[in-house]
């Protein structure tokens, strides 16, 4: 078994990553800013020879995704320096998204950027894309619904392929090895929807019978996403579907 450092193991995919680690019997060591036995600021790499020290594996999700990932660059040079530092870790494995070479949306650029400065860094590197996770699409819609407008307003014409956050981190966990594999095939939901229709579709399962309205966008980065730039059909590999993952949130609310 080996030691392994789960950047972002408090969030919404580094909390099932680090449970399936775990459930195979590594060593997790889960950074965070205020983590009792590895308290880490990747901004300004405090604490990361300590965490770092006899790791084998990086699995890299932290990102800043409410500042647009304007940090993310740095944080990773963090990383990649003290990895270098320990001497013992063979791999970092590193979560991006579909569509962050061909959509020119800031975060998505920020992605990019990471992915390239782990490729130069001379460390072994594994790289998995991703589409939109089914949590994202719900957050979208749920901030829509709280506008004080009465038809719910989303994005139209472009459409999504989410797939379940748990498969996600099963296929990181599956990559976390001594051994990197580079980029490897990207990975998507089973099913492409337009986003109004995910909504409708998530708003019904949640009990909030309103109308949607699609909205058309400008920007080179809209466009992008109506071309399907962040989709990847050839790789529909995920299995839970939007309507599931919808019908569970409703239950849960249900239960509220």
């Amino acid at each position: 078994m080996s030691t392994i450092l789960v950047t972002g193991g408090t969030g919404t995919l580094g909390r099932p990553v680090v449970a399936r680690l775990r459930d195979a019997g590594h060593e997790v060591r889960v950074l965070s800013r205020h983590a009792p036995q590895y308290p880490v600021d990747l901004l300004t790499g405090n604490g990361l020879d300590a965490a770092t020290a006899g790791a084998e594996v990086i699995v890299h999700c932290a990102s800043d995704t409410r500042g647009g990932g304007k940090n993310d660059v740095a944080a990773t040079r963090h990383l990649i320096d003290a990895a270098r530092r320990a001497g013992t870790v063979s791999n970092i494995v590193y979560i991006s998204i579909v569509g962050v070479d061909v959509v020119p949306f800031g975060y998505y650029r920020a992605k990019l950027k990471v992915e390239q400065q782990l490729e130069r860094s001379g460390l072994g590197v594994t790289i998995l894309r991703t589409t939109q996770f089914h949590d994202l699409v719900a957050q979208v819609v749920d901030m829509a619904a709280k506008l004080p407008l009465l038809p719910v307003p989303v994005p139209g014409g472009v459409r999504v392929q989410p797939v379940a956050v748990g498969e996600v981190a099963e296929r990181l966990a599956e990559l976390a090895v001594p051994t990197p594999a580079g980029r490897v095939a990207d990975m998507g939901g089973p099913e492409i929807h337009t986003l109004p229709d995910l909504a409708r579709t998530y708003l019904a399962a949640t009990g909030r019978h309103r109308r949607v309205l699609p909205v058309p966008l400008a920007g080179k980065a809209y466009a992008a996403f109506r071309r399907g730039g962040n989709l990847t059909p050839s790789h529909a590999v995920g299995r839970g579907t939007f309507a599931q993952f919808a019908a569970e949130a409703g239950t849960a609310a249900g239960r509220d």
